[in-house]
């Protein structure tokens, strides 16, 4: 119940001020007509002054002629091919089993020319005996191949008297290993697996290539059936044709159910998945494109049990064959970087768990490294995070290198690495601890800063200015981003500090070459200026630590990034607070690593569980300058 106000509270004055507020513009629309009382009434009657005057000048003027243009498209182009006519002929003879073993069994010599037509007439007319039936029936299944054959002319293969008798079991049995562990077959057997592969995946590649899907037509004979069943046929017809409607439909469901807002909305389809029994179980650590082949994929896998590093895997995939990766490279510790050289497109770099670097080449089918690191004596101690093939720049003198190896790793070294006949390096940089702004701390602090080990701060990403490669960044395990060069007396040139845990990666905007974004541990992506030591913006969606982004490659305002749960795609010409893409794209693992595909509209995705996923970027911004 609301207290009752005595007689002194109703008598004492209370003052009241109203105040006006500020005016809030909802919408301006300015007007094309102004009124004569305005003071810039007398400025636009000049200008339509001026404005009429010139309409007059163009009547019977010769410098003007109001005609109607009409733009005509070029005529069309044809393409035709000839070639000479095939000539085709029809030949037949008669074949029996014993006919092949026998020729296969016969010597390589030509036999003699000294029967009579008469005795060749009889001996071919003549049936085979029991042991030359025993013979062919003997013969090993991979010749027993059905070989069509036209019965136009008698006999004419001459089958001698004297025909070698059949092979021992041993003897056959070598010549059949022999056949199955021949490089022909095993080409054959891969070019097979291709053909198969492409018509498996031929509507997903399709996509992926951004070409028309082909449906294969339902061909039916009408020769074959019957009056009765007539009905039938139509009905599994109009089944069929459900069949497919229904196979379709999902693909399409977003254009049709949907809003037209949300429908123009960015959206994932995945198309396949680079998998395999190898992979299963390792955690995609890295992915890199070959520098010519696009179609070529890199992909760099490890694994974790508690503390102990188990073998890691360095597979290199092919669109002609999504089931099975090219080739297999095994490695003794966890594969945590690949990268393909430029110069050499066959020489692939892999860092590993261990410290390790080694240089595959990807034309042998050999698991055994071209160059190693093992025998180096300035290899790293700690894991090479990331490594990549650098151009050199244009004005080089002719002695120097047209490319070099760059690594980071986590004793605190950017190496380069040289080619002769063995693989060694020597240190860029090494990244030393910064000091922390507070200084007023407990004694225990200061000695561990005095302590050698700790006097080397982690390495844990880099990468080169897109035009300037003596230019770099390195993020490190303290969060801070340092700005480096390789040539020049002071090799750090700034610090860039906004991160508060491990920098995972740096990437220079390929368009804006002055920007550059930085992912954390810390939940969060910063925007950075490379004149600016502060980051101009802060990207945090969900409370997971950022693994990896990438800038697109064809436009300045959008990135993907992934994170322990999900992937974002970001575009900045629609908003800077929300992604205009999230989704979970892969339900069973952790998603480690993003990359776009060069020649497709395409996101790939490396996850935990050793699946990298291709996903189709549906409705996504045009590029812009």
């Amino acid at each position: 119940v609301e207290a009752a106000l005595t007689e002194a509270e109703l008598e004492q004055r209370v003052d009241i001020y109203l105040s006006e507020t500020d005016t809030l513009w909802m919408l301006d629309l300015p007007t094309a007509v102004v009124s004569t009382e305005a003071e810039e009434a007398v400025g636009v009657l000049e200008r339509n002054k001026i404005y009429v005057e010139i309409c007059n000048a163009k009547v019977g003027s010769e410098y003007f002629e109001e005609k109607m243009v009409q733009t005509i498209s070029g005529a069309a182009k044809t393409k035709e091919v000839q070639c000479e006519t095939i000539a085709v002929a029809e030949k037949g003879m008669m074949v029996t089993s014993w006919d092949f073993d026998n020729s296969l069994d016969a010597p390589e010599t030509e036999p003699t020319k000294t029967e009579e037509p008469t005795d060749t007439a009889e001996k071919s007319s003549k049936s085979p005996t029991a042991e030359e039936h025993n013979q062919a029936v003997a013969v090993p299944s991979a010749r027993a191949w059905n070989i069509p054959c036209f019965c136009h002319s008698p006999s004419s293969i001459i089958i001698p008297e004297s025909a070698v008798p059949a092979r021992s079991h041993e003897e056959r049995e070598c010549h059949s290993e022999t056949i199955l562990t021949s490089e022909n077959l095993k080409q054959d057997l891969v070019v097979m697996e291709r053909i198969l592969m492409e018509n498996i995946f031929q509507p997903k590649l399709a996509v992926y290539r951004q070409i028309p899907v082909l449906i294969e037509p339902d061909v039916t004979s009408d020769t074959d059936r019957e009056e009765g069943e007539e009905e039938e046929d139509e009905e599994e017809k109009k089944d069929e044709k459900k069949q497919e409607e229904t196979s379709v439909k999902p693909s399409t469901l977003s254009d049709g159910n949907q809003s037209p807002a949300e429908a123009a909305a960015p959206s994932l389809e995945q198309l396949w998945s680079y998998r395999c029994d190898l992979t299963s179980g390792h955690s995609v650590s890295s992915m890199a494109w070959n520098k010519v082949n696009p179609d070529l994929l890199a992909v760099g896998y490890r694994e974790f049990v508690s503390r102990d590093q188990k073998g890691g895997l360095a597979c290199c995939w092919s669109l002609k064959n999504p089931m099975w990766p090219e080739r297999i490279f095994r490695c003794e510790h966890g594969v945590t970087a690949v990268d393909f050289s430029l110069a050499s497109p066959n020489l692939l770099a892999v860092g590993m768990a261990s410290g390790r670097v080694a240089i595959y080449d990807v034309r042998s089918r050999n698991d055994a490294a071209l160059l190693d690191s093992s025998a180096s004596l300035n290899k790293h101690t700690g894991a090479v995070w990331q490594l990549r093939w650098v151009q050199e720049d244009r004005g080089a003198t002719g002695g120097d290198r047209k490319e070099r190896l760059i690594c980071i790793s986590g004793d605190g070294r950017v190496t380069q690495w040289f080619i002769q006949q063995r693989l060694d390096c020597f240190d860029l940089m090494t990244i030393k601890r910064t000091q922390s702004g507070k200084k007023k701390l407990p004694g225990k602090k200061e000695r561990k800063s005095e302590a050698p080990i700790s006097q080397q701060a982690a390495g844990m990403c880099f990468d080169f200015h897109p035009e300037d490669t003596d230019i770099f960044l390195a993020g490190t395990e303290e969060g801070h981003i340092h700005c480096c060069s390789c040539s020049g007396k002071e090799q750090i040139l700034g610090t860039y500090r906004g991160h508060k845990g491990p920098v995972y990666k740096v990437a220079w905007n390929p368009s804006s070459t002055d920007m550059f974004l930085s992912c954390s541990a810390d939940w969060s992506i910063l925007l950075w200026h490379r004149d600016s030591h502060t980051p101009l913006l802060t990207f945090t969606s969900v409370t997971a630590s950022v693994h990896d982004i990438k800038w697109a490659p064809k436009s300045a305002f959008i990135f993907a990034a992934v994170n322990e749960r999900r992937v974002e795609l970001w575009d900045l010409s629609v908003s800077i607070f929300d992604p205009v893409l999230s989704c979970a794209a892969s339900p069973r693992g952790n998603l480690s690593s993003v990359l776009f595909a060069k020649n497709a509209e395409c996101l790939l995705l490396g996850d935990s569980c050793g699946q990298v996923g291709v996903w189709q970027l549906h409705n996504l911004a045009a590029p812009s300058s």
